[in-house]
């Protein structure tokens, strides 16, 4: 068993798709839109004007896979109560991450030294994902 985070960005999730393929050197694997399902939505749920909007996608970043939907295309997306994290090999690639990531979005904790880490900060990209960049110290 296993466990995958799974992003709902009501109605801009290709925009994210891109802009963490962008900033994290993330894979799309799979892609599937509402036009590619073969059974209906029931009556009411989607707003006319969706079927190119993405019912389903996986997203590799490094040996994660994150998945991610349009939803409802309700509009504005809400993400509360949990973070991504991810590793960077290094402070230099940490950097490059947690800027790439904060581009257009809002720190939450600069990145920089911790007791348990050379390079750790916090921030809300764009879509408002909170992400949490952490160095493993060596050794």
């Amino acid at each position: 068993m296993y466990a995958n985070a799974y992003l709902f960005f009501e109605g801009r999730c290709e925009e994210a798709l891109q802009f963490y393929q962008d900033a994290l050197g993330a894979r799309v694997e799979m892609l599937l839109r509402n036009r590619d399902n073969p059974q209906p939505p029931p009556p009411g749920t989607m707003p006319p004007g969706t079927e190119d909007k993405i019912m389903h996608a996986a997203l590799r970043i490094g040996d994660t896979l994150v998945m991610a939907s349009d939803g409802y295309c309700h509009g504005g997306a809400s993400f509360q109560g949990f973070a991504l994290s991810v590793s960077p090999d290094s402070p230099a690639e940490a950097e490059r991450v947690f800027a790439a990531l904060g581009a257009g979005g809002t720190v939450r904790m600069p990145l920089g030294p911790t007791f348990w880490s050379p390079a750790f900060g916090m921030v809300h990209d764009r879509f408002g994902v909170l992400w949490m960049v952490n160095v493993m110290p060596a050794g």
